[in-house]
């Protein structure tokens, strides 16, 4: 008696493997991304102009990202670690004992002309940022500026001998850094223009060593003299 067909049994569903081409789309989206905010602020650019820019389809934003404001988010993020990463602050004082060695090596590899190099689009983000906060401006906070912040406060409380959470030690720090970043972000045309005997050379960076270090020592001396006189010990970082 001839025997039934075996039925086939099902195929198994095809395993979906990531695409090869993941990785280098998000970081094209990225870099395109940053140059649409430059250009056109967080309010104005849209998914459809980075996509068509990137020449990815018009899902990719949300498919890599979840949605334009995480896209920005990554953005600002990114913004930040062109103008200087914590990594590269960490490495440049590795090695160096004194403190004030170390806020010396910070600012100039802050200044240093390398990092304006190309003109990155970075600049433009967050001189736009800074000019007209958006929404995202807490997520930059937290994730990108604070990490630096922790290692200047803690080299300035070591200056100072205060300890880091003191609000002389955080007003330092702005007193300190804020004319960096300014430097750094504000268009080079500008300064050009208005102050033509700024050259941007080493002179530069020498006067704002000198305030920078005759500021802080007023203020260690400000501070010890108010300590001594209210008979507080001051104490150490």
């Amino acid at each position: 008696m001839p025997t039934a067909p075996r039925k086939k049994a099902p195929a198994a569903p095809p395993v979906r493997s990531a695409r090869p081409d993941g990785a280098a789309t998000r970081a094209l989206l990225l870099e395109t991304a940053g140059q649409v905010f430059a250009e056109r602020g967080y309010a104005d650019a849209t998914s459809k102009e980075i996509c068509e820019r990137a020449g990815t389809p018009m899902a990719s934003v949300n498919y890599h990202f979840g949605s334009r404001e995480k896209l920005y988010e990554e953005v600002l993020i990114e913004a930040h670690r062109q103008i200087v990463s914590v990594e590269e602050l960490e490495e440049v004082t590795r090695g160096i004992g004194d403190p004030r060695e170390k806020m010396r090596a910070l600012l100039q590899h802050m200044l240093s002309p390398s990092n304006r190099e190309g003109d990155p689009w970075g600049f433009r983000v967050v001189l736009r940022e800074v000019m007209a906060p958006g929404p995202l401006a807490p997520a930059l906070v937290e994730k990108a500026v604070k990490p630096k912040a922790k290692l200047v406060l803690g080299l300035i409380a070591q200056i100072l001998k205060l300890p880091p959470d003191h609000p002389a030690v955080q007003r330092a720090l702005v007193f300190s850094v804020l004319p960096c970043i300014l430097m750094l972000v504000v268009p080079k045309e500008i300064p050009r223009k208005v102050l033509p005997a700024i050259d941007g050379g080493s002179e530069v960076f020498e006067d704002l060593m000198r305030y920078v270090f005759a500021g802080l020592d007023a203020l260690a001396k400000a501070h010890r003299t108010k300590a001594r006189s209210a008979n507080v010990p001051l104490r150490q970082p």
